[in-house]
């Protein structure tokens, strides 16, 4: 069984753009989470923030390629790390793929295929929100799925 989910959006714009929008700790909260305690870095932990679910994570940062790549390791701590591959892959000035791998799922997990469609429709959101964000300004998309 393949556990690798992948999602992938063209956003309207540059690599250098969207790369500052996710490793910035003061743009990150405008599209996803609520806050980052640190520009995302290689070899950094970096603890993110979700206030609206009162929840808190701790993201290894593993590798950063300037404006192209983000591999980092999450949910560790519950012990069910993955691994996230975000690549931004520049077309042309304007244009670009961003795609989002997550590996690692366990296959032998009993609930496995519920982790994984829940992971690539919160991959879908954010990439939705970032979207939104780079392109048209729009800052409170964020969390809005709340009951």
């Amino acid at each position: 069984m393949d556990t690798q989910i992948t999602t992938k959006f063209r956003i309207y714009s540059s690599a250098i753009e969207i790369f500052e929008a996710i490793v910035d700790p003061k743009r990150i909260g405008n599209f996803w989470f609520s806050s980052s305690s640190h520009r995302w870095e290689q070899g950094k932990q970096i603890t993110l923030r979700y206030d609206e679910y009162g929840a808190v994570g701790i993201i290894n940062v593993l590798e950063v390629d300037l404006n192209k790549k983000i591999v980092f390791a999450w949910g560790a701590e519950h012990d069910n790390e993955t691994i996230v591959t975000i690549t931004i892959n520049e077309l042309e000035k304007m244009n670009t793929i961003v795609e989002i791998k997550e590996s690692g799922f366990k296959a032998e997990d009993p609930d496995i295929v519920d982790k994984m469609i829940g992971q690539k429709e919160g991959w879908v959101y954010m990439l939705s929100c970032l979207k939104c964000y780079i392109e048209n300004d729009v800052k409170n998309l964020r969390a809005s799925l709340l009951h």
